[in-house]
């Protein structure tokens, strides 16, 4: 399957702007087949993608970083979107556990050194994934925070040896509001600790509830960070 130039784009995104979040995921799956996969943190995005490509009859492959640390709320939700859905997600694992890292780096890293641990259970396990595929496909919304209000639809990532991955955020233009609508439309759940006033939800030790501001506040309090490296550090 021939991909398509990079130096078309522009061209490409200005022709998916105009299409419907369902036909977005349609072209991905037409255009790279088994190499796109739809990576999800189980955000209220992340379920409305996969339920799109499970409607449309699309068996794009779907793959979560099991960093070690996520909460068992956010354990018990993957399995039941799983069973709600028939579908699998992959988990991506660091290459030490929690226990690894201890010895490795001493106790809760996170503590210390936050951007170090994002990198060593995060941004390395993304990386690894990424040389399986041509295009990644994420729930990144320009409303999110002031940080990601100018991503783009459709862009060039980069794998850890700087060799080009396609990106894809299909709902990049969606509202939180819009994205609640579906939920409630198709009676999909969202992870019951958005109930307890988490906005946004990562690892248990990094994510406390939140009020006020953007999606992205409650995450690594205390420390000046607002975003784990997945989305910036494979920007290009």
């Amino acid at each position: 399957m021939a991909l398509p130039d990079p130096s078309q784009i522009a061209e490409i995104d200005g022709r998916l702007s105009g299409l419907s979040a369902e036909d977005r995921l349609r072209w991905a799956h037409e255009t790279f087949g088994a190499r796109a996969g739809i990576g999800t943190s189980f955000q209220p995005a992340g379920v409305v993608i996969l339920h799109l490509a499970k409607t449309a009859g699309l068996p794009i492959k779907a793959f979560t970083l099991n960093t070690g640390l996520l909460f068992p709320e956010t354990l018990a939700f993957k399995a039941e979107i799983e069973r709600i859905l028939g579908i699998t997600v992959d988990d991506v694992q660091p290459e030490q556990t929690v226990e690894q890292q201890a010895a490795t780096h001493g106790p809760e890293l996170w503590k210390r050194d936050p951007e170090k641990c994002c990198e060593l259970r995060k941004v390395q396990p993304l990386g690894r994934r990424l040389f399986e595929l041509d295009l990644w496909i994420s729930g990144l919304r320009r409303d999110q925070s002031a940080e990601r209000a100018s991503t783009p639809l459709l862009s060039l990532a980069g794998r850890p040896d700087g060799s080009d991955v396609w990106k894809l955020n299909p709902l990049v233009d969606w509202s939180k509001e819009r994205v609640r609508e579906y939920l409630a439309q198709h009676g999909l759940p969202h992870n019951p600790l958005i109930d307890r006033g988490y906005r946004s939800i990562g690892c248990a030790p990094c994510t406390v509830p939140s009020s006020g501001g953007d999606e992205r506040g409650g995450r690594w309090p205390g420390f000046d960070k607002r975003e784990c490296g997945l989305h910036t550090r494979t920007k290009k």
